[in-house]
């Protein structure tokens, strides 16, 4: 072989070695949140390849990425969030940014004499007002009292009322999300898309009301996410299932 020839030969091995050490990208699925609410129009640039987008409606988004890159969120009034890639988050296939907002200095605010005015003071709403469910009743009974010495909170701390009473309210609450997600999904979405064994559709509903992703999507009415969420609860699942039934 000719000197041109090897210096040739070297080159591409050198080039095709180089190439070989780049991992090609994948693409992942994004969420941007501004205090667990799903922001749309934040613009997401990968810092590395200049590839962008910007978040949807449901605060999703999808991007090329790949191992060590980064992520820039950035927006209007928002604090800038650089985000880098992981093995995690490319296991996954899905990164969360969650953003806050930009600190505003206020003007200098200048306090009268008027101290004792306030809403309650001038009857516009009634004083302390606050309004409970029927276990929150139960619950600010059991554990408060009238008198010097309030005797119903020491008996009832005793005779563990109040932490049963505490127990209900949590039961409460999940009735009323079960009841929220009530016909939220049809059957064929729990059995064609989530794989849910029909027989499983009501304690797959039970698992995914402990999730808080998936509540605050719930509470929020944002179906889109909630679907896109219930998806990799589903996942979950089904393996908790599958590693049950061994």
């Amino acid at each position: 072989m000719t000197q041109k020839g090897c210096l040739f030969f070297f080159c591409t091995l050198v080039i095709f070695s180089t190439q070989s050490q780049v991992l090609p990208r994948q693409e992942i699925t994004g969420l941007v949140v501004l205090r667990d609410v799903p922001m749309e129009k934040i613009n997401v640039r990968n810092d590395d390849s200049g590839y962008s987008t910007s978040s949807a409606v449901d605060g999703t988004f999808k991007m090329m990425v790949r191992l060590d890159e980064a992520l820039v969120f950035t927006a209007v009034n928002l604090e800038t969030r650089r985000v880098k890639i992981t093995q995690e988050i490319l296991r996954a296939g899905f990164v969360k940014a969650i953003m806050t907002e930009t600190t505003v200095p206020l003007p200098e605010v200048i306090v009268n004499d008027n101290k004792g005015i306030t809403a309650e003071n001038l009857g516009i709403i009634p004083r302390g007002q606050r309004k409970y469910t029927q276990a929150q009743r139960r619950l600010h009974e059991a554990t408060s009292g009238g008198g010097i010495v309030p005797l119903n909170p020491i008996l009832n701390a005793i005779s563990g009322r109040t932490r049963m009473l505490k127990k209900e309210i949590l039961v409460e609450q999940k009735e009323k999300l079960l009841l929220q997600l009530d016909g939220w999904f049809d059957d064929e979405y729990y059995i064609q898309t989530l794989k849910i064994p029909e027989d499983y559709i009501a304690g797959f509903d039970f698992y995914i009301i402990n999730d808080a992703d998936f509540v605050r999507a719930l509470r929020a009415k944002n179906k889109t996410l909630t679907k896109f969420l219930a998806q990799g609860l589903a996942r979950n699942y089904l393996q908790d299932i599958e590693a049950e039934q061994k």
